[in-house]
């Protein structure tokens, strides 16, 4: 982590601010170990405005572990290299030299966040309300870097092995000359994520005029998807009901978009569907990258009423030539950003599953229906009713509703991760396979998931920088 604080920490030089605006003299200052000074509540204030809290860039790598991709040549061979490893689900994915994406900016989040807890209850001028919204916002946003965090580098959550399981090294300090980071186990992270969210919820605006600023609504439906991860479904609910109800009275327009009534996939500040709002880039997901495609047994999941599929997908290479693969589709969302904040469909999704697990069948169906009526032509909507009444059935509907919904946008790795624990349709590892096809059609190559590869390694670079981290096997 050192060498991320000290090579990417681009803000000690200027803040990127969303209106393009110019660094003040009298905002930050540089001292020669490149540690910020701020003294004023607008000084910390204009932090939260920086651009690399909204764009995550290359924290993409979900998007090819995730199983519901395939690929084919030569669009696979000709892309780049890290993502090609990732798809083959390999150990080492990165090169001696090169840079850690999952790292490359998260850090750079987390000294942000860590420099507005700890130094803003002293700033010089300002309320004490104000600087308790500021710090909350810090803290929720930590949360969220964290949750990100060890779902990369710590096995998924389990009651029984996540006291001793590895995570992430905890971070709580602003400190660009540490070296020394430790990992701490999966349950200290969890620990961290919750503390940090219950302390910010109370404290947290329920108004906001910016989607990328935390609201109470945000943190408890973040709390509520944490705990929903840690399979504490009767936490979760409240928590879910309650972030659905207070999404529309934040302040912006929050809702879901109808696909009825038009498509259109918003940019981050705009989107309706992020109640906050991060992103990456993934290229997958433009219009001329084939690099992976959708494959046969996701796509047969759709159909043809549902206007995800009518509007999202197509059989056809840029030639008009068709995709060499029988079945399988290229997704084009109309843009390579995809948006993993806060999301409101996955709200209604989340809450969908917990009432599922929780018996509450009808309550689950409700939450499904809710969200595709916006998604399926009139008349569609409903959930099969051999389904609805069956618990187990309506549980894994839910969970190709997910797949659905979030096909190649690095949602289904985490889910992947978390079935392979679930108590109520546990998913052997080894039943996630990837394929690469010849030009021509015919297999190429094929792997399996293994139980080590559920977990991403730290780069050769993380590990030179840090010498007193264990690595993922």
């Amino acid at each position: 982590m050192k060498n991320i604080y000290k090579t990417y920490y681009k803000i000690l030089i200027c803040l990127s601010i969303l209106v393009f605006g110019s660094c003040s003299n009298e905002f930050l200052e540089i001292v020669p170990k490149g540690q910020l000074i701020g003294e004023k509540v607008v000084d910390y204030d204009k932090l939260f405005y920086n651009l690399d809290l909204v764009n995550l860039r290359s924290a993409n790598g979900q998007a090819y572990l995730g199983a519901e991709s395939t690929a084919f040549e030569p669009d696979f061979s000709n892309s780049e290299l890290r993502r090609q490893r990732f798809f083959k689900w390999e150990a080492d994915v990165y090169d001696n030299d090169e840079n850690m994406g999952e790292l490359e900016v998260t850090m750079e989040n987390l000294y942000i966040y860590n420099k507005i807890i700890n130094e803003i209850l002293i700033a010089t001028d300002g309320t004490e309300e104000q600087k308790r919204v500021l710090q909350a916002e810090a803290k929720a946003g930590r949360a969220w870097v964290y949750f990100l965090m060890v779902n990369y580098f710590g096995m998924p959550y389990n009651a029984q092995t996540s006291s001793t399981d590895l995570g992430f090294p905890i971070v709580t300090v602003a400190d660009l000359a540490a070296t020394d980071f430790k990992r701490a186990t999966v349950q200290e992270n969890y620990d961290l994520i919750i503390k940090d969210l219950t302390e910010a919820i109370s404290a947290l605006p329920t108004r906001t005029d910016s989607r990328f600023r935390f609201t109470r609504a945000a943190a408890k439906g973040l709390l509520g998807k944490v705990y929903t991860f840690m399979g504490k479904f009767a936490e979760a609910r409240p928590l879910l009901d309650e972030a659905l109800v207070e999404q529309y009275n934040i302040g912006i327009e929050v809702g879901l978009i109808d696909y009825n009534e038009q498509y259109e996939r918003p940019n981050a500040q705009l989107d309706p569907q992020n109640l906050y709002g991060k992103q990456v880039v993934i290229a997958a997901i433009a219009n001329r990258q084939y690099e992976m495609v959708v494959k046969p047994e996701v796509m047969a999941l759709y159909n043809d009423n549902d206007l995800r599929f009518q509007l999202l997908y197509t059989p056809s290479l840029q030639s008009g030539d068709p995709i060499p693969i029988d079945g399988a589709y290229k997704k084009n969302v109309g843009t390579s950003q995809s948006q993993i904040g806060v999301r409101v469909p996955e709200l209604y999704l989340l809450s969908a599953e917990v009432k599922c697990r929780l018996n509450d069948l009808s309550g689950a169906v409700d939450d499904l229906e809710f969200l595709r009526e916006k998604r399926l032509m009139p008349g569609f909507s409903d959930v099969p009713a051999e389904i609805a009444s069956n618990r187990e059935e309506l549980l894994r509907f839910i969970f190709d509703e997910r797949l659905r919904e979030f096909a190649l946008e690095g949602y289904h790795w985490f889910d992947m991760r978390r079935l392979t624990v679930d108590p109520d349709i546990p998913t052997p590892v080894s039943s996630y396979t990837h394929k690469i096809y010849n030009a021509d059609g015919s297999l190429q190559d094929e792997y399996q998931l293994t139980q080590d590869r559920l977990v991403v390694k730290f780069s050769p670079t993380v590990m030179d920088q840090n010498p007193s981290l264990i690595n993922n096997d």
